[in-house]
């Protein structure tokens, strides 16, 4: 078997064919648990895009187009590279294309896509698509659009006007060029998964001195016969009638419901070495049947006799005291249902940042354009979530400044005014905080505490409307808290709400208690009255150890935000709407 578990307490649940999905302690996603262990985070879901277009230019003379697409990735340097074509459809304006183009959709990056219509001169028809030269084809025109616009429709699909390159300078209005409609599906047909407990009687003893340290391997068998591991229990020590935590299995993952699956139980060894203890060949349709009629099954162990191995048959005994049928559902099946991520943002503009109108402050304006650490977090972080906000109307403010003729505030409106909060799109959240800068007097300390209640105010307005909404707050700082218990009692109460904390530190300041807030070592926080957090909210990323370009800011600081999505929606039983 070799070394199944790392650790005794490696058997960290399952492994399934789910999206990463789960925060730590949540027992509702066995995959992300899986996922962590290994150092793996973020969502990636596999998208298959299909293509149908309407009133497609004419460019043959005795008869229709005959039409083909040619997909794009536009990277972030501005180099496009082609990744996909389609069939061509023969004399037709309004094709419906059968081949798809599989992407893998990254929810912290801006996936930026560019779709290329071509009639296909009839001389080249016997060739293979992927051999034809792009520049003996006639263009139909082309059209743009990123992957998160697209997966944030209701319907997953988007209607875009085809332009051609050498009209687009000149009257595109025009040219009647047609339209390319893009549909998306999330490659995810079954989510569907089993949640079951399991438990052994009477194991026998694999230790000299003590009881054996019992856990569980299950795996499927493929058509050749092997079996490949999909899940594992925890490690439970010196236990011959063990009962493990519930391990949830992706049906499709595994097969189906009728798949045979192996289930053996080893005692640990810290040597990697493993001993069997006893197994058993079980569909999952078996272990529903073993739990309805709450029969044990007996293990057996294979066992040399002569030249061949017989199932002994043991005392010990497989129940199972637990099993149900339940759906996962997605971060883009809460998107298609329309819920939505809304962004808010806060600025230090404590003292510690310099004096803006010099040039070594962090918050200096650059004349010739060039973004402050700032204006870089605020542009790339609302760069990728404005996709998922609706209206883009904004709650944006700063901390740790003395506004004109008052009092240091440590949550103020960045647009100067006194009665609302927002701005509108990513420019205004620039502008506003371009005209703070010369309306207010940077001061101090460094509180986090009071805007945190801020948007908790605002998350907590939202969820008593019943309003589907999910807020991702901002926090860009150059100092040290001052205010750190206060600031974990905001964020313990703030665990319960439909509300992240992303916080960027700038500059050269000391970060070490952001890495508290931030949960690295998965240590709950705990308030003052003792009470603690129902889930990690907080994820921190010092702007400095990004800047070698090697690891995106805004990648490292979103990528376990829809993680944190749905553990909140999971554990409270919320449901996107079909």
């Amino acid at each position: 078997m070799g070394n199944c578990c790392s650790d005794v307490g490696g058997g960290m649940a399952a492994v399934s064919g789910a999206t990463s999905s789960a925060a730590t302690g949540n027992q509702n996603d066995a995959v992300d648990m899986y996922l962590r262990s290994h150092g793996i985070h973020g969502l990636f879901s596999q998208i298959e895009l299909s293509f149908s277009a309407t009133s497609l230019r004419d460019r043959d003379v005795f008869s229709k187009s005959d039409p083909m697409v040619v997909v794009y990735i536009k990277e972030r340097d501005g180099a496009i590279n082609e990744v996909f074509r389609t069939e061509v459809v023969l004399n037709s304006l309004t094709p419906t294309w059968i081949a798809k183009y599989t992407i893998t959709y990254h929810f912290e990056v801006v996936q930026n896509l560019l779709f290329k219509v071509f009639d296909v001169d009839t001389q080249y028809h016997n060739v293979e698509v992927k051999m034809l030269k792009l520049e003996e084809q006639q263009s139909l025109g082309e059209a743009y659009c990123t992957l998160s616009e697209l997966v944030t429709k209701p319907n997953r699909s988007l209607t875009l006007d085809l332009i051609r390159r050498e009209e687009s300078v000149s009257s595109t209005h025009s040219q009647h060029c047609g339209k390319l409609t893009v549909h998306a599906e999330e490659c995810f047909s079954s989510k569907s998964t089993a949640d079951i407990i399991l438990r052994c009687i009477d194991l026998e003893s694999k230790d000299l001195f003590s009881k054996s340290d019992p856990f569980l391997v299950i795996s499927k068998l493929v058509e050749s016969g092997t079996s490949i591991p999909v899940c594992k229990t925890e490690v439970l020590k010196n236990d011959h009638n063990p009962t493990w935590k519930p391990v949830f299995l992706n049906i499709q993952q595994v097969g189906s419901k009728d798949s045979p699956l192996v289930i053996e139980c080893f005692n640990f060894n810290s040597n990697g070495k493993h001993d069997l203890i006893g197994k058993v060949q079980k569909s999952l349709a078996d272990l529903e049947k073993l739990h309805l009629g709450r029969e044990g099954e007996n293990l057996y162990l294979p066992t040399l006799v002569g030249h061949n191995y017989e199932n002994k048959i043991l005392n010990s005994k497989l129940l199972v005291d637990k099993f149900s049928e339940t759906v996962q559902h997605t971060f883009l099946d809460y998107l298609a249902g329309g819920f939505e991520l809304n962004f808010m943002v806060a600025i230090d503009f404590t003292a510690s940042n310099g004096n803006p109108r010099l040039p070594d402050s962090l918050h200096y304006i650059d004349p010739s354009g060039r973004l402050n650490a700032y204006q870089k977090a605020i542009y790339e972080v609302g760069e990728v979530l404005q996709f998922y906000d609706a209206d883009k109307r904004y709650p944006a403010w700063g901390f740790g400044a003395r506004p004109i003729d008052g009092p240091v505030s440590h949550c103020f409106n960045l647009n100067g005014s006194s009665n609302y909060c927002e701005v509108q799109g990513i420019q205004g959240i620039m502008m506003a905080y371009t005209s703070a800068l010369f309306n207010v007097s940077l001061a101090g300390p460094t509180l986090f505490g009071h805007v945190i209640n801020r948007a908790s105010f605002v998350a907590c307005d939202s969820l008593s409307t019943g309003a589907k909404k999910y807020f991702a707050l901002l926090i860009i700082t150059d100092g040290v808290i001052t205010d750190l218990q206060e600031t974990k009692d905001a964020l313990v109460k703030a665990s319960d709400l439909p509300l992240s904390i992303l916080i960027v530190g700038v500059g050269g300041a000391d970060f070490k208690e952001m890495e508290i807030l931030d949960a690295v070592k998965g240590e709950r926080l705990e308030s003052t009255t003792g009470c603690i957090a129902s889930r990690d909210i907080v994820q921190f990323v010092p702007f400095r150890d990004l800047q070698s370009g090697e690891i995106s800011m805004v990648g490292a600081l979103l990528a376990e935000l829809p993680t944190q999505f749905l553990t909140y929606m999971r554990r409270r039983d919320i449901k996107p709407s079909t």
